[in-house]
């Protein structure tokens, strides 16, 4: 496929390297221009605007931080949304919230437009390695149409449902399930440090019961304190739980845990922690415990 990709952070540039192994053209571009000049030696065509990525492509995806990111690079000055070709589609595998969902799948309606929410679950690691797990909600039509960009970039790909922010919904809901047990996990380390026991050996245990590659991972982070570089920023974990929370609310639907995460993920930032891996909120634990 023609396809243009915009944001190439960690998790981005992974995607668009698989997207290119696969054997699709791709167009790239980010604001750091030097990101979209490595992927440019690998066959990728930097592009100098969201526009011009995007013109001609059958497809644009994009991967960015936040609301505010998405929105711009769709609306604003060079922005995809007026360049995009009738019948083309954006994919956004960003993780936002519904509300932006609703307005994206509304405006690019009223092109003639196609959109999809295609959010992903790994971190950089596994983009690289295309064990990406993709949740995609959309029209049907679409979905099969863009099947061989989330085969290129996944392991997995599940459909949620016919309306976008459908995605975007299971994908917070998702991250709140990680945050809460990074929150477990800290506490539980913190407890059995004041303890005299080593977090090794209470991971082993856990990892024999849960049996989970996810609880493996984090709790080895967490045991080894390895917060740094982060593999996804502790902010962007509280932008994630706070969208959580306004889908609840949006739902009706009490999440009185993720309120308890979100209150320690923003103790986190205001303690300059914003920029370690969200795994890091086990250091912000061990500190409210004294150690």
């Amino acid at each position: 496929m023609k396809l243009a990709f915009i944001g190439l952070g960690k998790m981005g540039a992974a995607m668009a390297r698989n997207l290119l192994r696969a054997g699709h053209d791709v167009a790239v571009y980010n604001r750091s221009r030097d990101k979209a000049e490595a992927l440019s030696r690998e066959g990728a065509r930097a592009a100098e605007s969201p526009a011009a990525a995007c013109r001609d492509a059958e497809a644009v995806l994009t991967m960015l931080s936040d609301d505010a990111a998405v929105e711009a690079v769709v609306s604003g000055a060079d922005g995809i949304a007026g360049a995009l070709a009738k019948d083309a589609v954006h994919v956004s595998h960003s993780t936002i919230g519904t509300a932006m969902a609703r307005r994206l799948t509304a405006e690019h309606a009223a092109r003639g437009q196609g959109y999809l929410s295609a959010p992903v679950f790994g971190r950089p690691d596994s983009a690289e390695a295309k064990r990406l797990i993709v949740v995609a909600a959309g029209p049907p039509a679409l979905i099969s149409r863009c099947q061989p960009v989330f085969d290129a970039i996944g392991r997995q790909t599940t459909v949620v449902g016919e309306e976008p922010w459908q995605a975007n919904a299971v994908k917070l809901c998702g991250n709140f399930m990680l945050a809460s047990m990074l929150e477990s996990f800290g506490e539980a380390f913190a407890t059995l440090r004041k303890a005299g026991v080593a977090p090794q050996s209470f991971l082993e245990i856990m990892n024999a019961l849960f049996g989970s590659p996810v609880y493996a991972n984090y709790g080895r982070i967490i045991a080894e304190e390895a917060f740094e570089p982060a593999g996804f920023a502790l902010k962007l974990g509280l932008k994630d739980v706070r969208l959580v929370l306004e889908t609840a609310l949006e739902c009706q639907s009490p999440m009185p845990v993720a309120s308890l995460v979100r209150d320690r993920l923003l103790s986190a930032v205001a303690q300059g922690y914003g920029e370690i891996d969200w795994s890091g909120l086990a250091r912000v634990i061990a500190k409210s415990a004294g150690l």
